[in-house]
């Protein structure tokens, strides 16, 4: 088999937006999403920086015996798993009557883990952690509530590959699709925000100390990057075979036309100008196009220093004087890790139907590597057919997806 696969729902839960249409103003009004957070400096960060996201109150909207069992980036899932159905069509009905699988990207559940740890300590004993605490604290915890709240019933994963982990879990899905295994496919990634999550990150220095002015910390391929700001949330996309999408009439958001990766097999935590090379290769093999048919690639770049040299180096092989538009939706978001994948593919979305390029905001001067590439300082309408989006990680895991703009059935946001 070799079907075609689509995007027939999406939910978003950001610091930029909490729905499709907030999120899609965001990115067109280049409006950042991080802030400081004192607590973090109190706790021993060098960097108080992040970005800025409230939790969601489930009281009311999920019983009791359900919510227990949520982690914090659970919580951010349910609530973009919410307006994805929404936006596909499907109710709880279409969910009991139909097989529908899971492969959602997660790669930490560390406050759970840390809380449940701290209660034993204090307490020296085991049975006041509850009966939620191990579904919390699971680095599965996102896919086996999900699958529960909503009772899936297909395939049912984790994917966890730290920051290509919401991206590998797109293109899972898109192959089981495409290979006849599954219809319909709940994918996306989630990452928590609290301060415990990403004390290790801190340790190494891979974050900005720019406090002065949190809004401009954040500088994809800018030469005065000095490293990246955490963030999450959670991104959730409904993937669907295209003839079966047609058949229940829903509306089809785009179309997942390729899927590349690739492992750097070097250093553990260097990224790979030829790692990131082979992802997008493969990608762009798998889709069928040409490098010159690309019209906007949604980079990985976290505003580290060497992380967005290798990547540009990459890209600007790949490319070369074709030079498609190219910004990092982590200018204004910050790195969403886990969910960044996931996230960046809806970001990519969401410009397509709305015939727009969003800013790289702060790049102000390039260094020797990003004055090869063509930056997108500003927002740029331009009608979108191809999309490149890349994702790299920790441990040398690369994922890169192409998208096509399908125009039939679908409205702005």
């Amino acid at each position: 088999m070799n079907r075609r696969v689509v995007v027939t729902g999406m939910g978003i839960y950001s610091c930029i937006g909490k729905t499709l249409e907030e999120v899609s103003r965001a990115l067109y009004e280049g409006k950042s999403g991080i802030g400081i957070e004192h607590v973090r400096t109190l706790y021993g960060y060098r960097s108080p920086l992040t970005g800025i996201l409230e939790r969601p109150c489930l009281k009311g909207m999920l019983e009791r015996r359900l919510r227990i069992g949520l982690a914090e980036e659970g919580e951010y899932a349910y609530m973009a798993t919410l307006e994805a159905m929404r936006t596909a069509g499907m109710d709880m009905d279409y969910l009991e009557d139909n097989e529908v699988g899971i492969f959602y990207g997660n790669d930490s559940s560390a406050k759970a883990v840390i809380e449940a740890n701290n209660t034993v300590v204090e307490k020296k004993d085991t049975t006041l952690l509850g009966s939620g605490a191990i579904f919390r604290s699971m680095n599965s915890t996102v896919s086996m509530n999900l699958s529960t709240i909503f009772r899936l019933r297909g395939a049912n994963m984790t994917i966890s590959a730290a920051c290509a982990s919401g991206s590998h879990a797109i293109g899972l899905g898109y192959l089981f699709i495409k290979q006849g295994l599954q219809d319909v496919v709940l994918c996306g990634g989630a990452q928590e925000t609290n301060f415990y999550s990403m004390g290790s990150f801190d340790a190494l220095g891979a974050f900005s100390t720019r406090v002065d002015e949190p809004t401009k910390a954040s500088r994809p391929f800018d030469a005065a990057r000095d490293g990246l700001i955490p963030s999450g949330g959670a991104a959730s996309l409904i993937l669907e075979d295209y003839e079966h999408a047609r058949r229940r009439g829903a509306v089809i958001w785009a179309e997942i036309l390729g899927y590349g990766f690739s492992s750097n097999g070097k250093h553990i935590s260097q990224p790979s100008d030829e790692g990131s090379l082979r992802a997008m290769q493969g990608a762009l093999r798998d889709a069928g196009v040409k490098p010159s048919e690309i019209d906007y690639v949604n980079a990985h770049a976290t505003s580290t220093p060497q992380g967005d040299m290798f990547e540009a180096i990459a890209l600007d092989r790949l490319f070369g004087d074709c030079r498609p538009l190219i910004s990092s939706t982590k200018s204004m978001t910050g790195h969403e890790c886990w969910m960044a994948g996931a996230s960046e593919i809806i970001y990519s979305i969401l410009m397509m139907k709305n015939a727009f390029v969003a800013p790289n905001i702060n790049f102000e001067n390039p260094d020797s590597y990003s004055c090869k590439l063509h930056i997108a300082t500003q927002t740029t309408q331009k009608n979108l057919r191809l999309v490149l989006s890349n994702s790299f990680g920790f441990g040398g895991t690369n994922s890169a997806l192409v998208i096509k703009n399908i125009p039939e059935g679908t409205t702005k946001t």
